[in-house]
Formats: structure tokens, sequence, C-alpha cells
């Protein structure tokens, strides 16, 4: 763990790596998804966890980047990162929103009775980006959204629209109104669960535009950016759990009458692993400090997922090679984690993008500190 850690973070951190060994300690085959869900719920809020997503005005802790980053590393050091219920809802875009986004939208959220997808992505080959016009009180919004997050399961999305004559805007727009059809609802590899949306002259009031007009995408980006560092954060935890199981294998005896680890090339591929997980770890918290100093480090959290999350496949996928055919079962924990963080180098912004877009901050707009 990093040094340059306050008490409060250390305690932070404590708790979480309590929590996360009482979950490695549930029977995960015996209880339900639902069971599970409740049971990891209740120890979380036990152990303080689950408010730190939420704002304080709700009862919640409004928890900063690196103790987030610190609580997310290690409960993927210990593999249980990815089970549902560990923290509360957060208010994503609608933080701060005013009535009645507030009682109708931001409210039931936190509370779990509604849930909201995230309407960025635009198709390839569209011919414009969503789009609305205001009519009156009304918006009139068509276009359409090839990849929702969370939206096979939403009562709302919040949209990213390009409204003429103000600029792009966030807007809430409830899946049940007329012209919102749900084209298609998938899965992905990593076991969530998605949608795609088409809109046809959908009418929403102006009063469900998030915030002012024309601040649409650097909302849409705040929201991504803190998905980033969430995934970031649990692609690091994860390295240290393989790395360490990986260690425990290449430690025990062998047929050859000396460890797998004995040998010298194994050593190398296995060092070289560790390199890339503590560069991966710096690049983390490094960010992470950044953001609560105030700066809005977008770039250095593009660079912070796209390593992460390279090195995560690239640290599992040579760990199955060290570990042998038996890491390929289903029921092997690398096996498993390997199909899990395949879809994260996707998500929120392939790696290939995200550089490009590394570059443009540097090149065109002078921007990060990279």
């Amino acid at each position: 763990m990093p040094d340059f850690l306050d008490s409060d973070h250390t305690a932070v951190r404590d708790r979480a790596n309590a929590l996360a060994r009482r979950l490695q300690a549930l029977d995960r085959n015996a209880l339900e998804p639902t069971e599970l869900a409740a049971e990891v719920r209740a120890l979380s809020k036990r152990a303080e966890i689950f408010p730190m997503t939420q704002p304080a005005d709700h009862g919640g802790t409004a928890a900063g980047a690196l103790a987030l980053a610190i609580v997310r590393d290690e409960l993927g050091a210990h593999d249980v990162g990815s089970l549902s219920g560990i923290f509360g809802p957060g208010p994503g875009v609608l933080a701060g929103v005013d009535e009645p986004l507030r009682s109708d939208f931001l409210e039931p959220v936190l509370a779990g009775e509604k849930r909201g997808g995230f309407g960025f992505t635009e198709p390839d080959d569209a011919p414009r980006a969503t789009w609305a016009i205001t009519e009156g009180h009304e918006l009139v919004v068509n276009g359409q959204k090839p990849y929702v997050t969370g939206g096979g399961d939403a009562d709302f999305i919040n949209t990213l629209v390009e409204v003429e004559g103000s600029g792009p805007a966030m807007v809430v727009i409830e899946t049940d109104r007329p012209g919102v059809t749900l084209t298609r609802r998938f899965g992905s590899l990593d076991g969530s669960h998605h949608a795609a949306f088409t809109f046809d002259d959908v009418r929403v009031p102006t009063s469900h535009v998030i915030g002012a007009p024309g601040k649409g995408l650097n909302q849409a980006m705040d929201q991504v950016t803190a998905v980033r560092m969430a995934i970031a954060a649990d692609c690091v935890g994860r390295c240290r759990f393989v790395l360490e199981y990986v260690a425990e294998y290449l430690q025990r005896p062998h047929r050859s009458g000396q460890p797998l680890g004995a040998g010298e090339r194994v050593r190398l591929r296995y060092g070289s692993l560790r390199v890339q997980a503590y560069a991966a770890r710096s690049a983390l918290y490094r960010t992470a400090r950044l953001i609560d100093a105030g700066d809005g480090a977008i770039n250095e959290a593009m660079a912070t997922k796209a390593f992460a999350t390279e090195t995560i496949g690239l640290i599992v996928d040579e760990s199955i090679q060290l570990v042998g055919g038996q890491a390929l079962t289903d029921a092997h924990p690398l096996s498993r984690i390997l199909r899990e963080v395949r879809a994260l180098r996707l998500a929120e912004g392939p790696t290939d993008v995200l550089s490009i877009n590394v570059a443009r901050g540097r090149l065109d707009l002078d921007a990060g500190r990279l």
C-alpha cells in the first residue's frame, strides 16, 4: 500500500480489507443472487463502505477519488470487487439536480427504487448524433444509442443529446415514453447487461435537462472519468490477486524436484508482470490524488484506465501460461477473471481510442500532466 496515505485513508483501507475477508468467507454457491446481494449489502453497510458512493445530503459519505481507489484496489486484491451490493447507488450525472429531477429521479435512484442507464455512445454509421429541437416547454428527441450502459433494466436513460441552438445536454428520458424503443438487449462478456435504444419524436419536458444547456458533454465526461477510475482500481486490485495466486503456485513442490519458480525463465516472466502491476498501481494513485486536488485529470484518467485494463489482461493471460492447462477449466479463478476483464479494455472507451485522445490532449489542447 502507498506510504503517503494519511490516517483517514489508512482506516478506509483497513475497513475495506476486513470487508473483503468477510466477503471471501461467503458461500456464494449456496445463496441465490438476490440473497447474496442482500448479504453483501448488509456486510458493506456494517463496514461503512456502502455509503461511500452516495452524496452526503442523502446519508452518504461522498468519498473522494483516492478513498474509492483504495477500497476498490483492496476488494479486487481479494477477488470480491465484482460482487453486487458493495456500493450504494450513486447519483452519477444527477448529482446536485433541482426539482423535479431530484424527487422524480435522483431520490428514487439513491433509494434503490429506480435504475438509470447511461446513453453516450453513437452508432458509427449514424448520419448525425442524437439531437433535439425545442418546442415550447418540450424537447423533441430523435436518434439512437447503440450501447446504453445498464439500459437492459433501466427505468430512464441519462442521454447525451445535441439540442439545436443550445449545444450538447444531458437529458433524462424515461424508457416507457412514446417513441422510445428498446431495439436490443444484450449481455457483455463480463456478465453485465446493456441495451440499444432508438428515439423517434420523443417529447420530453425541458425540465428534464440536467444542468445548463451546452454543458452536457462536460457532465458526461465527469461521469465517464469516475467510471474509468473505478475500472482501473478494480483492475489494479485484480493484478495483485492474480500475482499472489501465481506466486503461491510457483512456490509449490514440483515433480522436477524444484518449485517452478526456481527457474530463471519463469522468474523473468513473473518479475516482468510484477513490474507492470507496480506501474499500473502507481498511475492509479497519482491520478486519484490529482482528481481530489481539483484537477479534472481527464487525460490522466484515460491513460490510467487504458494502462490498467491492458495490464490485467496481460497479467492474467501470462499467468495462465505459467499455471498451465488447469487454469483454463471453467471453475478456475484465472479463467473466470480472464472472461471478466476482457470486456474492460473496451468499456468506457477502447484502449486505442483513449490513446488517440491522450495524444489529442497534448497536441491539440495542451492539457494534462502526462
